[in-house]
């Protein structure tokens, strides 16, 4: 038995016949086939083309890595951040689905009419804020609208990720994206018409061993100059052929960072192996032989690793040492020897 065609069917068939697309010869003997033939919405014109979209993940990709080392030196944990998707939707279909409250920090896009909006999920924004102030921010703070002096706290990062972003855009247009205000509520964002298309780059923010959203959008009408000139070529090659000058500002910049990073630092005194039995019997006044000398030179241990050698001492009735030498990898072996010699 023949399979029942809808109304929908029919009337998309009889639409096609009269334009002459399609031929009835042709349906009878089987010439055309159903996937010769693809619906189009007309409601929802594609505005950037899949090239492009490629190329707009190529660029955000290159801003996520960069972003990311700089929240690794500012929050001390590990950060990775990657881009899940860029798509293409009516900016009333971004809106609702903002959640409520967010962070919505608005951005000037200059050169163009536009502006456009880095959506932080508001226990990302808690967290970061939380870590720049000395917190662990092992447990996510539950959302939440952040208080104004948060706000100025992360207010840098956001200058920060905004100028990051002006330098991944830059193999393919020089934009200058400047920070405009900060919104709580998405009703009082208003960067572009409600039926206007809007690209949305959705990132996924790991820090630590907790995940959280942020988003980019951005209206297509601000940018339909530089749209016409994105293609996956043109951006690979540029980003590719780095300047002696980049190079050398990328040097400059990760010595910054690191000279701003801080290490523990321990002077260890000496070693003493004692029995279970002999600690539990220990009383005020006992003394614990340990393997150095008074007259031998004490190890300093930066970040867990035993680098230098000192003498300690007293400066201004304070406690101190002395570098005296570098270690080398043959003190450390052996030390290791006679510590298990002695013990």
């Amino acid at each position: 038995m023949s399979d029942v065609l809808s109304q929908t069917e029919i009337d998309a068939l009889l639409n096609e016949m009269t334009s002459g697309r399609i031929d009835v010869d042709e349906i009878l003997d089987g010439k055309l086939a159903k996937g010769d033939i693809s619906n189009y919405d007309f409601r929802r014109p594609n505005r950037i083309s899949k090239n492009q979209i490629r190329t707009l993940q190529t660029i955000h990709e290159s801003f996520a890595e960069i972003f990311s080392y700089y929240l690794v030196s500012k929050l001390q944990t590990v950060v990775s951040i990657t881009v899940t998707s860029v798509d293409q939707l009516f900016y009333s279909e971004f809106i609702l689905s903002v959640s409520n409250p967010s962070c919505l920090y608005v951005f000037d896009i200059e050169g163009t009419d536009g502006s456009g909006i880095m959506e932080v999920s508001p226990q990302l924004a808690l967290t970061i804020i939380e870590r720049l102030l000395g917190g662990t921010g092992e447990n996510p703070p539950k959302p939440r609208t952040i208080t104004p002096i948060e706000q100025a706290v992360i207010r840098n990062v956001i200058e920060h990720a905004l100028s990051d972003l002006r330098n991944a855009w830059r193999s393919i247009a020089d934009l200058k994206f400047v920070f405009s205000r900060l919104e709580t509520e998405a009703d009082f964002v208003q960067i572009s018409p409600a039926s206007e298309i809007v690209a949305v780059v959705s990132f996924d923010v790991n820090v630590g061993v907790h995940t959280f959203l942020m988003n980019l959008c951005f209206p297509t009408f601000a940018l339909e100059e530089v749209l016409a000139r994105l293609n996956r070529q043109q951006v690979t090659t540029t980003s590719l052929k780095q300047t002696p000058e980049r190079i050398k500002e990328n040097i400059e910049i990760l010595k910054q960072q690191m000279s701003n990073t801080y290490l523990p630092i321990i002077a260890e005194l000496g070693k003493a192996s004692i029995t279970v039995g002999e600690l539990l019997e220990l009383k005020p006044g006992d003394v614990i032989k340990i393997n150095k000398r008074i007259n031998e030179e004490i190890e300093i241990l930066i970040a867990g690793k035993r680098k230098l050698a000192a003498r300690p001492g007293t400066v201004d009735g304070k406690k101190a040492i002395k570098i005296t030498r570098q270690l080398t990898e043959e003190d450390n072996i052996q030390d290791e020897i006679v510590y298990k010699l002695e013990y």
